[in-house]
């Protein structure tokens, strides 16, 4: 019986690169064998199992044959026959098909090490094309690993682009769809996995309402990148350099969705772009079982984020109306990333980058002096009904008050 680490942990520590996680490739070995030097279980069917002290998993080296539809389709062959490069030449990408024992020496027979120094996310086999989910994890790798310069070598782009001509995507679920997808959202730089999935057709398939907004033309003046799928991505760019929440990323993501249904006769124009993009924000967010709170925010940034940019002029009582909406006097936090969302919004654009944006720091003080006023600072004869209207009575007059004082005096109806 001989085990290696593989995988992840493997590539990160030849990259130099932290790794919290540690899998284990078990050969020569039965289940019985495990079992009786006390390893649990994982589930049922599946040769994996919980070291009995550290709980990190080891699995029996095995081999796989496509049976089937998507990622669940797979007939899987353990015995102590199946060698380490058996078990190895089913990984997706030949960086991850890299072994090491626990002497460290390692073990890479799809020159993994060689992609490595080459910065090439390379297919072991083509096998590759059997799991449909390989698509977005490849594309994740590409975001996560951007930094490095790593590229896609062409003969892996063209079998991705095969698998999605096949339909085999078809058979993901939402739910890995979007676990994919969330993660790859909080790499660093996030747009290129919607890019690379754009590249080899997936976007199209898994994310049409975005894929839509290229080739959609916006108004230079306010858009030196003029294309609304480019503004997309570099706005997405601007949450991630600011480390913002995967909420807020998401909502920066789909902000814009409406511009692709503006009508062509009205083009670079996009007049009521954020009404039009409620019902394709909607359907992303109800197709990918996407959480509620993230799908509250994405839709609240898709319908106000003009309002945020416009909040200097807006009327008082148009902003207390804005701020109840985002739910202000319960959820502050909402509030908060609303305008982090609009501020990305605001920077994703060609040559606007590192603007300053006044209008964040404007909404959160007049969010903090709405919030400081409570129905306790009220008259005591102030009674039922007239409690509330004097409290909202208060709040417009607090922000028109602030307004003054910081300068951007409108009328306060």
């Amino acid at each position: 019986m001989h085990v290696y680490l593989v995988g992840g942990a493997v590539r990160d520590q030849l990259l130099g690169h932290p790794y919290h996680e540690k899998d284990y490739v078990v050969v020569g070995a039965t289940p019985e064998q495990l079992l009786n030097l006390g390893y649990q279980p994982v589930g049922k069917d599946f040769p994996v199992f919980l070291h009995p002290e550290t709980k990190e998993e080891y699995a029996l080296a095995r081999t796989e044959r496509k049976a089937g539809h998507g990622y669940h389709g797979f007939e899987f062959y353990t015995d102590t026959s199946v060698t380490l490069e058996d078990d190895l030449i089913r990984r997706d990408l030949t960086i991850n098909a890299i072994a090491m024992d626990e002497k460290g020496n390692i073990y890479d027979p799809y020159n993994g090490q060689a992609d490595l120094n080459n910065r090439i996310l390379r297919h072991v086999s083509d096998a590759f094309t059997e799991d449909p989910l390989r698509v977005l994890r490849l594309a994740r790798f590409a975001a996560r690993y951007k930094d490095l310069d790593f590229k896609i070598a062409p003969e892996t782009l063209s079998l991705m682009q095969n698998l999605v001509q096949s339909g085999e995507l078809n058979a993901l679920t939402s739910e890995r769809v979007w676990k994919e997808t969330s993660r790859a959202l909080m790499e660093n730089h996030a747009d290129v996995y919607f890019q690379v999935l754009r590249d080899c057709g997936a976007l199209k398939v898994l994310f049409p309402e975005i894929d839509a907004l290229f080739g959609v033309p916006q108004r230079p003046e306010y858009h030196p990148e003029i294309d609304c799928g480019i503004h997309t991505l570099m706005s997405l760019q601007q949450a991630c350099k600011a480390n913002y929440s995967l909420e807020v990323r998401f909502a920066v993501l789909v902000h814009d969705l409406g511009k692709a249904l503006t009508p062509k006769e009205e083009l670079p124009r996009h007049i009521q772009h954020e009404e039009r993009g409620i019902a394709p924000v909607t359907e992303v967010c109800d197709r990918l079982k996407v959480p509620t709170q993230t799908k509250q925010l994405a839709l609240a940034v898709c319908k106000e984020h003009l309002k945020c940019h416009q909040a200097f002029t807006l009327k008082a009582g148009t902003i207390w109306r804005l701020l109840q909406r985002l739910d202000v006097l319960r959820r502050p936090e909402r509030v908060e990333a609303f305008v982090q969302a609009c501020e990305c919004d605001a920077r994703g654009r060609l040559g606007l980058e590192n603007r300053d944006y006044p209008q964040a720091d404007f909404l959160l003080k007049l969010m903090q002096r709405v919030r400081t006023i409570k129905a306790s600072d009220l008259p005591p004869e102030i009674k039922g009904a007239d409690i509330g209207e004097m409290l909202i009575q208060k709040r417009i007059e607090a922000i028109a008050q602030l307004k003054y004082e910081l300068g951007h005096h409108t009328h306060s109806a």
